[in-house]
């Protein structure tokens, strides 16, 4: 979500406006596709998910079929989720571990913050590696961002 709000975003205000109106219709239009931060936002209420690129009919066809209840994807978040519905998920673990490869930490500067030993760090680094598909650390921490399974 691209909302930029001071106290919260966009994601934490959906859920707090869901909490105070649970029958409120939330449609998110946003830039990102990927499919951890479309599925994020399913999961906390969001009845619809469009790009901003959408076309003005998609846009008009999905405020109508969110007012009748239904729930809607654009094309390109679809095809995300669909690309990895069958994708082993990373742990919460692997994903702390995504996010400091992310921020350039070394395995031994991820064992040192987690309070875990290297090998445990290097078993991580491989399960990371092999679940998402990537070559090595960096195209690693590229694919996590570009999905939404970690954010800066």
């Amino acid at each position: 979500m691209d909302l930029q709000m001071p106290e919260m975003g966009g994601l934490d205000a959906m859920i707090t406006i869901r909490g105070e109106f649970p029958e409120a219709r939330v449609i998110v239009l946003t830039t990102y596709a990927g499919d951890a931060q479309v599925l994020r936002a399913l999961k906390a209420g969001a009845r619809a998910y469009l790009l901003k690129n959408s076309l003005h009919k998609e846009l008009l066809e999905t405020i109508r079929a969110v007012h009748a209840g239904k729930k809607a994807l654009s094309a390109e978040a679809s095809y995300q989720i669909a690309e990895h519905a069958t994708d082993d998920a990373l742990t919460p673990a692997e994903v702390r571990v995504l996010r400091l490869i992310a921020e350039g930490n070394a395995n031994k500067e991820i064992a040192a913050q987690l309070s875990i030993s290297e090998e445990t760090v290097k078993g991580q680094v491989r399960n990371i590696l092999s679940k998402l598909g990537a070559n090595d650390r960096t195209h690693a921490a590229m694919i996590g961002l570009k999905r939404g399974i970690i954010e800066f």
